[in-house]
This record gives structure tokens, C-alpha cells and sequence, in this order.
């Protein structure tokens, strides 16, 4: 059984992360079931196990909380789907390679529910999408947006943290730090990309597309 829970409102990160540590923690005494958490956060940044100081490019901007997920930093906030995952990996196969491969799948999955080509790019974290309407590179590659982030931890082989979807952030927000160390690239949604997405259509397509890479 994997519950799932979407919670209205904005949920304040520091009480998201001790409820994913609690409930990390029961999932793995066999005390609780996995979990599948849907939320938005208000404004803030927080900073992955590999985050470099330099990339925090406005300090003051909003909070910064350090995260014990892997990663760099990024950036949450309302308009962006935030998906925390606490599945077992010791019920699921214990290959965190694998595991990361299907978070991957899931978001691409999702995204093709409405006509968007997610792509996973080799030394880049997160899901992109080609944008053809904006110039090329000066090397003349095309230009990439970042759309989806992709950060977790393992306790016990219980993951938690997740994934994140930009449906309509205030994309200036990113400015405050370079995104996963992500200097040449930029960030969308998918409202910037001309898609009257809602947060509930969204939430539709990632039960959808959980099922079929999941379960």
C-alpha cells in the first residue's frame, strides 16, 4: 500500500522534514506505509549535501535551510509541485542507481502527459526540456530549461525528500542562486511554456504515471 497525501496550502519545510523523518522511520520498523506527499512551500532555498557557497548568490533573499538530500541547491516555492517520496527500497530493490532511473521516469512520464519531452542530460541533475523558440548556444547546441529537480536521501533503504515540478513559480525567485550549480542553462514551467497546466491537472498525471513506472 502506498498513501498518498496532498496538503493544501503552503507546509513549512523545517515541519515537512522531521515529518518525513518520522515517517522514513515507521515505514522502516514496518509501522506505517509508504508515503507519497504533495505540498507547496513558501519561498525559500535549501542546500543539498554538495552545495558550494558560491552559488548562493543572494543570501538575504529568503531562508536557507540546509538539507541532508543530495544535491546542490534549489529552490522551492508556491506554483511548484513538491513531491516528497518515502518509499522502501528494502521491499523495491536495494539499487539507488535504479531507484533515481525511475524518479526519472516518473517525472518524463508525467511531463508526457502534456506534450512536454522531458530529457535527462549526462552530468546534469533533473529533467529538461529543449527550448527551440530561444537562441542557440554560441557553440550553437540548442537551448535547454531546467523544468523538474531531482534530490533524495536513504534511511535504511527508506528514501525521502524527492522531487520537485515547476507548474507556475515566479521563475525570477531561481535568481538567488544557481540552481544546482547550473550556470549556462535556465529554468521554466509549465506555464512558461505556454501550457495552462493546474497544480490538480498535474497532480492527476503524477498518480497516473507513478502506477505505471511503480507499481
Amino acid at each position: 500500500m502506498v498513501e498518498w497525501k496532498v496538503s493544501d496550502g503552503l507546509t513549512d519545510y523545517a515541519f515537512a522534514v522531521e515529518t518525513m523523518e518520522s515517517r522514513a522511520d515507521a515505514i522502516a520498523r514496518g509501522d506505517a506505509d509508504e508515503l507519497i506527499w504533495l505540498l507547496e512551500h513558501p519561498p525559500l532555498y535549501t542546500a543539498g549535501t554538495s552545495a558550494q557557497i558560491r552559488d548562493l548568490v543572494d543570501p538575504d533573499r529568503f531562508p536557507v535551510h540546509p538539507s541532508k538530500r543530495g544535491g546542490q541547491y534549489t529552490y522551492h516555492g508556491p506554483g511548484q509541485r513538491v513531491v516528497y517520496v518515502m518509499l522502501d527500497l528494502n521491499k523495491r530493490g536495494r539499487d539507488v542507481r535504479a531507484f533515481v532511473k525511475q524518479l526519472e521516469t516518473w517525472v518524463i512520464d508525467t511531463l508526457d502527459h502534456f506534450n512536454i519531452k522531458g530529457e535527462i542530460r549526462e552530468g546534469r541533475v533533473g529533467v529538461w526540456v529543449q527550448r527551440d523558440d530561444k537562441p542557440r548556444s554560441v557553440k550553437g547546441h540548442p537551448a535547454e530549461d531546467k523544468i523538474a529537480a531531482i534530490g533524495i536521501r536513504l534511511r535504511k533503504w527508506v528514501s525521502f525528500h524527492g522531487i520537485s515540478i515547476n507548474v507556475e513559480p515566479e521563475l525570477d525567485h531561481f535568481n538567488g542562486i544557481v540552481p544546482c550549480g547550473i550556470t549556462d542553462h535556465g529554468v521554466t514551467s509549465l506555464v512558461d511554456l505556454g501550457l495552462p497546466v493546474s497544480m490538480m491537472d498535474l497532480d492527476v498525471a503524477l498518480e497516473q504515471s507513478f502506477r505505471k513506472v511503480f507499481e
